[in-house]
């Protein structure tokens, strides 16, 4: 009822609408079975070029995690002989370890994830030769603009891969100078000796004295009077040296014997003795100060005298009383020249004197007239 009220009242419809319509409906049903194999060939390439993406970056990061654990277990177990631990030291090896697997993932991750970006804007039939040509221009223009970040960057990483320094060491960096309490791949943090902390860009480091690798020497001068025994200081040193080897903590700290070098210099005062020793790296400011505590007293027991303390008294020898006491003056006698020409010139008319004025004679008394 409704529809044939609906068609009577309404205007008739249009042959050619409805043929125009079914003339789209069926290009656009041709048009889609046309292409359907394409989009579905396009969106599988997509879908394995991500899948291919995924994985390689998965296994590349776990084989670069591998790797780096078994390079921290194999510190640890060289560690562990008497010989390598004196050579390794497993905290800065994980440290560096870690920090190089951080910047491989990194650089992994940015291939793989870029490669698989321009595979997929190649499969969508994207025209990659303006944005490659635009890539490279920005590529030039922020390699001249931040060419001190890339520097920095460089450096940081080969001074990792090649362990100039580590977290812990004291280094002198030419700039600066201290204990290194942050490596990074741009900036490295020092602590100096006041306590203030230095930022270091890699890119500006041209040289680097580590004073934290290998071993460290300790060496001191003594200075004694040319007169002395060589034999008996070198018998007093020798004592010294055995007595400090075998004391805690210092067995541990030298890494060799303490040795006497012999004569520095022989000088027309005093002869410089070299005393030296291998020490572990850091530890030979500390076992310098000792050593010169204990030929100090050595000496002072054994009566070998430094040149700068104070001469010995012989107890034989009696002071001279009269030492202390001044040479007579001439100014002492009022009759000697120097006297009387230090003397005051009278006044005119005044009979002169040799010495000072002599007083004035009493009146003498006058006759008495009443008698």
């Amino acid at each position: 009822m409704s529809w044939s009220a609906l068609l009577v009242a309404g205007p008739p419809a249009d042959p050619g609408t409805f043929d125009e319509a079914a003339e789209k409906a069926g290009n656009a049903a041709s048009w889609v079975e046309q292409n359907w194999s394409t989009w579905l060939n396009v969106g599988l390439r997509i879908l394995l070029i991500v899948i291919i993406a995924t994985v390689l970056r998965t296994v590349i990061r776990r084989t670069i995690t591998k790797l780096i654990t078994h390079m921290n277990n194999s510190a640890q177990a060289v560690e562990g002989t008497a010989l390598g631990g004196l050579l390794v030291n497993a905290e800065r090896r994980r440290q560096r370890s870690e920090a190089i697997g951080s910047v491989l993932r990194s650089v992994a991750s940015f291939l793989i994830l870029g490669t698989a970006a321009l595979m997929v804007l190649g499969a969508l039939n994207i025209n990659l030769a303006p944005l490659l040509a635009s890539a490279g221009v920005a590529g030039v223009a922020l390699g001249f603009g931040a060419r001190n970040l890339v520097t920095d960057f460089l450096s940081g990483v080969f001074m990792i891969l090649e362990d100039q320094y580590g977290v812990g060491d004291t280094i002198d960096a030419g700039v600066a100078s201290g204990e290194v309490i942050e490596v990074g791949l741009r900036v490295t943090k020092l602590r100096g000796d006041n306590g203030e902390i230095w930022y270091v860009r890699n890119g500006e480091v041209k040289r680097i004295g580590n004073l934290s690798q290998g071993w460290a020497t300790a060496g001191i001068d003594v200075q004694v009077r040319p007169t002395e025994d060589l034999e008996r200081i070198r018998e007093v040193l020798a004592e010294v040296a055995d007595e400090m080897a075998k004391a805690e903590p210092w067995n541990e700290r030298l890494w060799g014997p303490i040795e006497v070098l012999g004569l520095d210099s022989v000088l027309l005062e005093s002869m410089i003795v070299r005393v030296s020793a291998k020490t572990m790296p850091g530890k030979a400011l500390g076992v310098e100060r000792e050593l010169r505590w204990r030929v100090k007293a050595a000496f002072d027991k054994a009566g070998i005298r430094i040149v700068g303390g104070p001469e010995a008294v012989p107890e034989a020898e009696a002071a001279d009383p009269s030492a202390g006491v001044a040479a007579p003056s001439a100014m002492a006698n009022p009759l000697s020249p120097q006297s009387m020409a230090a003397n005051p010139i009278p006044p005119a008319g005044a009979a002169p004197g040799p010495g000072p004025a002599a007083p004035a004679p009493a009146p003498a008394a006058q006759p008495n007239l009443n008698k």
